[in-house]
Parts: structure tokens; C-alpha cells; sequence
């Protein structure tokens, strides 16, 4: 019983303090654990599992739209980053850079990616020649590292994992086609895999990527009723095409400049899923990216033919298509169930001697903590059940967040506003507007809203607004 109890124990109350109760849950149930060197993370198994299934259902997306995988170095000359005045400005505090290899000083430095903008273009422009060489559409998966000061597990950390992907195209409409077509794919992963509802739209010059010409965003609201930006898109222009000679020969017969975009999301995606979804029990994961969806869990283990039809229930349930596991080792019901709700698993079915003589399992639901008896084996009720907390939890999700999202038409309305909630705010579009909300509420601009503001101020200076646009404080 002191077991069972330990659990709860060992995990702060989020409502006495949120940002101690996430640490506490990603280091108990085993998603990470820290590296020796400050700021970098061990990405334990179960944590990376949640990863593999989120790259599996990104990459199923980005091949359907004829996206393909690549790998490129991690090491960059440091005159690769210096020629995109713009970018090499933006990313210089965080770059780590190898002056010394193989016991002697390089002739050049090298600096280990922060972006991988720099390095694809110098490539890409030995790939191209003409117009039937357009698009390219390409993604890698890999390891970026930027050296911040102040460092979380998923959400900031100095080395983290990321996809990013990079096309280039003969034109602009189709590069930019291209931007919000992505922003719309990871819309729909996010809302339909992680089962996190978000805001997209386009970021503010301040808060755009260094070097585009224009960046989209995708805003989660966690249950403090702060933002994770958990995914952008790039509208690079001919910015990169410009600075590594990325030419084409059109249709025309005219040498010219191709325009490119890029797009990520990273690590931080998990901190999202936890932020999201997780109570005072811990992990809630969404059945599609959840390692484990069913865990089976024996009765009386020691009784005879409980154990087999265990091992038979998950071999049917696995059969189906659904990931389910046996937990068979030697510890008591109840601390297995403390364990499995605290790791997330949606779904949790227990079978001992008296369901297998009524010829039933009893099934439990972790987003509802609801129980009922199901006929033994029925692999396609527990299926059917699965997608039910899938969409449970989105609508649970979205519920929360439309609630938290509210309107202010003046400074003194957005400082009481973000407290826990997103402000929408009509917004005449200058940077000394963003700048004395982000004084005076610690908030910023999260991405800009599709609301009319026709007639409206702005909310800050008075002035004409020019778009609405959502405040908030943000990880």
C-alpha cells in the first residue's frame, strides 16, 4: 500500500506549482533523464518511443505529398552561416562552434548545425539546374544544437531532435503554396494524432524566423493557459537563393533565382502532449502516439490459466493492430495500476479467474478513469474504444482552450488577461506596441488571428489596427 501511495507522492500538485509538477512527471515516468553535460537531455525509451510514433505519422503525411528523406552533415563551415547576414545575426548566441579536431587547430571553424538552412542550399545549388529540377521536396530527421541558458527536458534544451524540411520551387506562389500547405499538415497532425487543438497563422516580424521573409506559427495553449509554440513554417523568399547561389534555367531560357521555404517540428511536441493533457496523476497520452495503448494485467497471476489467456489477450489485441503489452511482473494490481496511469496508457484491462469463467475483461480508461466489462477478447470494442479517448481528448482539449481565449481592446485588458488565458487583441502591426505588452504583461505575439478588426484600434497605441492578433506568455 506504501508503494501505491508513493507515486502521487513523488509528483507535485500542478496546481500549486505547474512548472515542478511537468519536471516531476517526465523524470518519474521515465522519459528522460538528464545528461552529464547542462542542458542536454537522455531520451530513455519509453520517451523515444513517443517520438517514433510521432515521426511515423508526420512521415506517412510528408511522403503523401511527395516529400522525401535525406540526411546531411551536422558540421557546417562557419562560412556557410555567415553569408545570410540576417540568419547568422539571429542564431550567433546560440551556436557552438568546433575550433580543434584530430589534435590540431581547423583551418576553418566549423559550427554544429543550430538549422540546417545554410548547408541544404549550398547542396541544393549543385542540384539544380533547370525547371524540371523544381520542386525539391526534401526532409531530414536529425539532431540540432543551440546553447541555451536556461534549460527544460523537451521544451529547451541544448541538443534536441527535430524534423526540417526544405523545397525549393521556381516561383513564389508555389513557395508559398507550399509554406501553408505544410502549416495545414501540422495543423491536422497535431489536432488529430497528439489530439492538441492550435492556432496557426502568421508571426510578427520580431518573432519571425532570421532570414525569412515571412514565418507561420502553430500555438498550443497548455492547461496553465500558456503558449508552446510547437511548429513553424518559413516563407524564405530568395534569401537563401540569393546568398548560395541557388539558380535555375526557366522556361524562358533565363537564369534565375529559385525560392524556398522550410519547416519544423522537434522534442518539444512531447513537452506539448504532457503539458496538454496530463492531471495529478500524471502522463494522458492520445492513443495514436501513446508507446503502449493497452496494457493487460493478470489477476491472481498465480491461478491457474490466468496467465495463458493474459498472454492470449494481448496476442489478440496485438493481431488487431492494437500495441498492447502484458505486465507480468511480481508486484501487487495496485501498483501496476499506479504505474500504468502514471505512464499514460490509455487503456488498462485486468483478467483474473472469475472474468475468465463469465468470459469478461474489465477495461479502463484513463482520460475518464471510466470501467466497464467487456466480452473477453473483443479486440474491435477495445479499438473502438481507443479512437472514443482519442476524440475524448481533443474535444476535452479545445473545450479547455476556447474557453481561456479572451478579447482586449486595451493595454490594461491584455495585462489582466494573460493571466492563464490567450488575448485576442486588434493590433496595428508595429514592433513599439509588441515591445510594451511584452513590458508590462511579460507576453508576446503568438501568431495573428483571422478576426476582422475593421473599425477597430489597436489596443496598445490607438492607432487603426491593421490585424488582430493572439497575446499570451509563453514556454
Amino acid at each position: 500500500m506504501a508503494k501505491e501511495k508513493q507515486f502521487v507522492k513523488e509528483i507535485t500538485d500542478m496546481t500549486v506549482d505547474f512548472p515542478q509538477w511537468y519536471t516531476d512527471v517526465v523524470l518519474k515516468t521515465e522519459l528522460v533523464d538528464y545528461g552529464p553535460v547542462k542542458g542536454t537531455m537522455v531520451i530513455r525509451p519509453y520517451g523515444y518511443a513517443i517520438w517514433e510514433n510521432i515521426q511515423a505519422e508526420l512521415n506517412r503525411r510528408f511522403k503523401a505529398l511527395g516529400v522525401k528523406n535525406a540526411y546531411f552533415p551536422m558540421f557546417i563551415p562557419e562560412s556557410y552561416l555567415k553569408r545570410e547576414a540576417e540568419h547568422v545575426e539571429g542564431f550567433a548566441p546560440e551556436v557552438a562552434v568546433v575550433t580543434h579536431a584530430g589534435g590540431e587547430k581547423l583551418t576553418e571553424n566549423l559550427v554544429v548545425r543550430p538549422t540546417s538552412e545554410t548547408i541544404i542550399c549550398e547542396m541544393f545549388s549543385k542540384w539544380m539546374q533547370s525547371y524540371r529540377d523544381l520542386p525539391i521536396l526534401m526532409n531530414q530527421w536529425c539532431n540540432v544544437v543551440r546553447w541555451e541558458k536556461t534549460t527544460r527536458p523537451f521544451l529547451r534544451t541544448s541538443e534536441f531532435l527535430w524534423q526540417e524540411g526544405h523545397t525549393v520551387h521556381s516561383n513564389e506562389e508555389e513557395a508559398m503554396e507550399e509554406t501553408l500547405k505544410m502549416l495545414e499538415v501540422y495543423k491536422d497532425f497535431a489536432e488529430n494524432a497528439l489530439a492538441i487543438p492550435v492556432f496557426v497563422g502568421r508571426k510578427s516580424e520580431k518573432e519571425k524566423f532570421a532570414g525569412a521573409v515571412a514565418t507561420f506559427g502553430m500555438e498550443a495553449m497548455m492547461l496553465d493557459g500558456k503558449s508552446l509554440q510547437s511548429g513553424t513554417t518559413h516563407y524564405l523568399g530568395q534569401n537563401f537563393a540569393k546568398a548560395f547561389n541557388m539558380k535555375f534555367l526557366d522556361k524562358d531560357g533565363v537564369l534565375k533565382y529559385a525560392y524556398s521555404t522550410s519547416w519544423g517540428v522537434s522534442t518539444r511536441l512531447i513537452g506539448a502532449l504532457i503539458m496538454a493533457h496530463g492531471d495529478q496523476r500524471g502522463l494522458v497520452l492520445p492513443p495514436v502516439v501513446a508507446p503502449i495503448q493497452v496494457i493487460v494485467i493478470p489477476i491472481a497471476a498465480h491461478k491457474g490459466g490466468v496467465m495463458e489467456k493474459a498472454e492470449e489477450l494481448v496476442s489478440t489485441l496485438n493481431a488487431a493492430g492494437i500495441r498492447a503489452e502484458l505486465d507480468a511482473r511480481e508486484e501487487s494490481a495496485g501498483w501496476k495500476f499506479n504505474e500504468w496511469e502514471m505512464k499514460g496508457v490509455p487503456v488498462r484491462i485486468e483478467v483474473g479467474p472469475r472474468d475468465i469463467e463469465n468470459g469478461q475483461m474489465f477495461v479502463a480508461r484513463r482520460d475518464t478513469h471510466e470501467k466497464a466489462a467487456y466480452n473477453l477478447g473483443d479486440a474491435q470494442a477495445v479499438k473502438a474504444l481507443l479512437d472514443d479517448i482519442q476524440k475524448n481528448m481533443l474535444e476535452k482539449s479545445r473545450a479547455l482552450r476556447d474557453s481561456k481565449v479572451v478579447w482586449a481592446e486595451s493595454l490594461e485588458e491584455i495585462v489582466k488577461g494573460v493571466d492563464g488565458n490567450f488575448v485576442k487583441a486588434p493590433w496595428c502591426g508595429c514592433r513599439e506596441c509588441e515591445d510594451k505588452v511584452k513590458e508590462a504583461a511579460s507576453a508576446t505575439t503568438r501568431v495573428m488571428a483571422d478576426d476582422s478588426v475593421e473599425g477597430k484600434k489597436c489596443a496598445i497605441c490607438g492607432k487603426e489596427a491593421k490585424t488582430a492578433v493572439f497575446f499570451a506568455r509563453a514556454y
